[in-house]
């Protein structure tokens, strides 16, 4: 048996450890992703979860789990919190301003079938801005977040993944909404405003159109760059305030780098421009809306080669 399933599971038996395992890969994928924001991770957590369950599969313990789905998400879940602690190491050390990785909706593009972004996007998106707020959260807190309000997993169902008890979960997950929606209201941006604002905020960035910037752009706009050290970024800090916001989009402007064309496509849910440098995707540009309306409270641009491996 591989140690790393690839999908084929239609010419396996409806039994098989592998089959049952890449039945729920999708959703593990995306619980996952959720709790790290990072693609690598989830997949070393993913593989971590399979060899648990590869071995649990065989005699003599074969046959003793009732629930494979339950048992699958408790590991992935739990292993996923044991790696907090490194992620959280790297994140001390990581050049300038930490974004999660962007997963790009492989239906409207041309990612092979069972790619992992492809796979993400058919289970649970969580926005861009969704995902910078859930690091502020601890990962006790993020995680019964995840499950309660993205994947509806009941207090003590949640109890059970992570070994607490259902009261415990609950102050947990009050804990989490309260300060989730302190920073981030409920509610979904239409998402062809979405998509009309991402074309006329990219057409005013590239164009140098600054009038057309500051209209679009509110006050207290805030621009997160990820650039990791290893690409162009806009400091090592968010920038706060339109007239701050709109110099940095302005010096960008002012200095463009050749062959830049753009492809809009949906990031972790929501309308979004990738920009290429020829064929070598340049950057990934996410906006958030103000509820209501058309102006942009929020820019997330991730240019970190690393984390842009996978756009296409």
């Amino acid at each position: 048996m591989s140690d790393h399933p690839h999908d084929g599971s239609e010419d396996l038996p409806l039994d098989s450890p592998t089959r049952v395992f890449l039945g729920h890969r999708e959703l593990l994928f995306s619980i996952v992703y959720n709790l790290l924001g990072s693609v690598a991770d989830t997949e070393d957590v993913l593989q971590e979860t399979w060899l648990s369950w590869a071995r649990r599969s065989r005699p003599p313990m074969a046959g003793e789990i009732d629930n494979p789905r339950a048992y699958l998400v408790r590991i992935a879940v739990n292993q996923a919190l044991s790696r907090q602690q490194d992620i959280s190491r790297r994140r001390e050390t990581y050049i300038g301003t930490w974004l999660p990785e962007p997963l790009i909706n492989a239906a409207t593009g041309s990612a092979p079938a069972g790619d992992t972004a492809d796979a993400a996007e058919r289970g649970e998106s969580v926005s861009m801005a969704m995902l910078v707020v859930l690091e502020t959260l601890t990962p006790l807190e993020r995680a019964v977040f995840v499950l309660h309000e993205v994947f509806g997993y009941t207090h003590p169902e949640i109890a059970d993944i992570l070994a607490r008890t259902p009261s415990a979960v609950r102050q947990l997950g009050h804990r989490a909404r309260e300060h989730v929606h302190a920073r981030r209201p409920r509610y979904r941006t239409d998402p062809h405003v979405q998509q009309q604002v991402t074309e006329r905020f990219v057409a005013a960035v590239l164009g140098g159109d600054l009038g057309a910037l500051l209209r679009i752009l509110a006050p207290d706009v805030t621009m997160w760059t990820d650039g990791g050290g290893k690409a162009r970024a806009a400091g090592p800090r968010p920038v706060h305030g339109r007239d701050k916001v709109a110099r940095v989009i302005a010096a960008f402007a002012s200095h463009p780098r050749d062959g830049l064309h753009v492809r809009y496509r949906h990031v972790n849910g929501d309308p979004s421009a990738l920009v290429f440098a020829g064929d070598s995707p340049y950057a990934v540009l996410v906006i958030d809306l103000i509820p209501q309306d058309e102006q942009v409270c929020g820019i997330y641009a991730v240019t970190n080669p690393d984390k842009l491996s996978r756009v296409s």
